[in-house]
């Protein structure tokens, strides 16, 4: 099976450390394709960040249509994640909805360590779109201005420790969810450091990627995520037009 894995944001560093946790992780014999956002912003924390990378986010995936069976939006806040899943026809996964559905196998309440606070809204109201605001104990974040997005783990790992710890004893966590691209692979790291189970975004979506692709559970034609209505547009880049004029 091959898994297109797009990065909605500029910072290559940041696919490394991706690229780096969905290879450990990936079944064998499943390809992964690496891309990352052509245009946008370093990192995304706010809502209008968010826009861009979704829109960025179609262009990627137009730009490699036919090449992949399943996506992996890798970005918690999964900007354009719906849309993407309306567009295409293989099955399409967001960082924060597959680190969420292994986080509610493995505890009843689950809390979330962030990398900044201005994020903590945008990441609030993705847990609200899934519905699961009621087993969400806590939203923690870093505050210090961050060096470079590509060392955070470097940087901060002593403080996202306390964090962590701090949704266990203070927030009542089951289960402690590193949300960001960021953070890929910390989970691994901190293994024994921690008193409850913690979910890594990255490695939870390929393989819950890996799942769906494997069901071939059908493509939607009906209802909200059936693909949109053929209208006129203008000024698209060429691939993405293709495909919302079902040309290609």
């Amino acid at each position: 099976m091959r898994i297109l894995v797009i990065n909605p944001n500029i910072s290559e560093s940041v696919t490394d450390l991706i690229a780096k946790e969905a290879q450990r992780v990936a079944s064998p014999g499943t390809e992964l394709t690496f891309a990352t956002a052509p245009f946008g912003t370093s990192f995304i924390e706010t809502r209008i960040e968010a826009v861009i990378a979704g829109y960025a986010s179609a262009c990627v995936a137009a730009d490699h249509h036919g090449e992949y069976d399943g996506v992996f939006l890798a970005c918690f806040g999964e900007p354009g994640v719906l849309g993407l899943k309306e567009m295409l026809d293989v099955p399409v996964v967001g960082m924060t909805e597959a680190a969420l559905a292994s986080a509610c196998l493995l505890g009843q309440r689950f809390s979330i360590i962030a990398i900044s606070p201005r994020i903590k809204a945008w990441y609030l109201e993705t847990v609200e779109r899934s519905h699961l605001t009621t087993r969400l104990a806590s939203i923690r974040s870093l505050q210090d201005p961050l060096r470079d997005i590509g060392t955070i783990q470097e940087d901060y790992s002593e403080r996202l420790v306390e964090l962590a710890k701090e949704t266990v004893e203070k927030d009542g966590a089951d289960v402690i969810i590193l949300a960001g691209a960021p953070l890929a692979g910390l989970a691994r790291t901190l293994e024994g450091k921690l008193p409850v189970p913690v979910v890594d975004g990255v490695s939870s979506a390929i393989r819950h990627c890996e799942s769906l692709i494997a069901l071939n559970p059908g493509v939607a034609v009906e209802g909200s995520l059936a693909k949109p209505p053929l209208k006129p547009n203008k000024g698209l880049p060429p691939a993405l037009a293709a495909m919302l004029n079902r040309t290609c």
